[in-house]
């Protein structure tokens, strides 16, 4: 079996938070975990981000904020999240991991989990929040349409938070599509139906906002009945993920009941895509998810995914979870009328 190449650095643990829903034990157990499964596994040691690198996404001025908090000895970007002094150091490792995945991803066609913190999908042009500093994803996605000769990029965000600022950074750009599944009047606010994209990015944006308790089921559905039929219209030359694990049952900041088995599900239904149309990865990002050991082990599952394990996975949508998905689907036939 392959081994999923997986992205670490110990400065991502000295991004010191406290006793902050999103601290280092999220990552100390998740490694432990990892490293004590049976999994096939290339641990990966990634290099900086460049600040030029991080500037296609962030201004020159909100990343020298960053920095110049962090060197003062850190403090607070807004009301949840915190710098420490490690924080930007370790912010320019956790975009580098995703530069270095997309890179390898394309041309050895190397498959990736990257347990790095902080995450990433809130963080927008000018600003971080949502416990964000630099938007990893976001960045590594430029990287690979300005660097690496893709051409165009899927990004599935599946955390219980909206991905704003992923959506933000190709808002009117048809060559990403963002696929975002998340909970309904949720933190930050946005990912309506609705919000579809702009301009020349106009049917590029798909969001499934889901009301509180939806599970499997919407997972499934979601999955086959929009994702699956528009990305197949698209050909991604590269799918790239947000996986955050505040979606799973039980975790104190969702309200989503997504099983260990949607995850791995997810990671080998992805994973299938990418063989089926020749696209590489998937790049997996590390986003939400703030119970340590279920997180760990969910992420496990993921791993398993990709590498070949499929659950059965039957769940059948409630009525609830048919009528979310399916003002999604039908926001989304305006533009990928031909793939329904």
């Amino acid at each position: 079996m392959e081994p999923v190449a997986v992205y670490y650095h110990p400065l991502f643990v000295e991004h010191e938070t406290g006793s902050h829903p999103e601290s280092k034990m999220r990552l100390m157990v998740a490694k432990q975990v990892l490293e004590e499964s049976d999994l096939s596994l290339d641990w990966q040691t990634p290099r900086p981000a460049t600040e030029d690198e991080v500037a296609r996404v962030h201004d020159h001025g909100y990343i020298a904020q960053v920095r110049s908090l962090a060197e003062s000895g850190g403090g607070w970007l807004d009301a949840d999240t915190i710098v420490s002094p490690k924080s930007y150091e370790a912010a320019l490792f956790a975009a580098g991991a995703g530069i270095m995945a997309v890179e390898k991803a394309l041309t050895d066609g190397q498959k990736a989990f990257l347990l790095v913190r902080p995450p990433g999908h809130h963080a927008v042009r000018d600003q971080g929040m949502g416990f964000c500093l630099f938007n990893n994803i976001a960045i590594a996605a430029t990287h690979a349409l300005e660097e690496c000769g893709a051409g165009r990029v899927l990004i599935v965000d599946w955390d219980v938070h909206h991905g704003n600022g992923t959506q933000d950074a190709f808002y009117a750009d048809p060559r990403v599509l963002f696929f975002s599944m998340h909970q309904l009047h949720h933190y930050p606010g946005t990912g309506s139906a609705g919000e579809v994209g702009t301009a020349e990015g106009q049917g590029f944006t798909i969001n499934v906002p889901v009301r509180r308790g939806a599970g499997d089921g919407a997972v499934r559905l979601a999955f086959e009945s929009l994702l699956l039929p528009v990305a197949r219209e698209f050909k991604p030359d590269i799918v790239l993920v947000s996986a955050g694990y505040d979606c799973q049952e039980g975790d104190a900041l969702g309200g989503l009941t997504f099983s260990q088995d949607a995850f791995q599900w997810m990671g080998a239904t992805l994973a299938e895509l990418c063989r089926e149309s020749g696209a590489a990865g998937p790049v997996i990002f590390l986003e939400g998810g703030y119970m340590p050991m279920a997180e760990a082990c969910s992420i496990v599952a993921t791993i398993e995914g990709i590498q070949g394990k499929k659950p059965a996975f039957t769940n059948a949508a409630s009525e609830g979870e048919q009528a979310d998905v399916g003002a999604a689907v039908e926001e989304a036939k305006a533009r990928w009328r031909n793939a329904f």
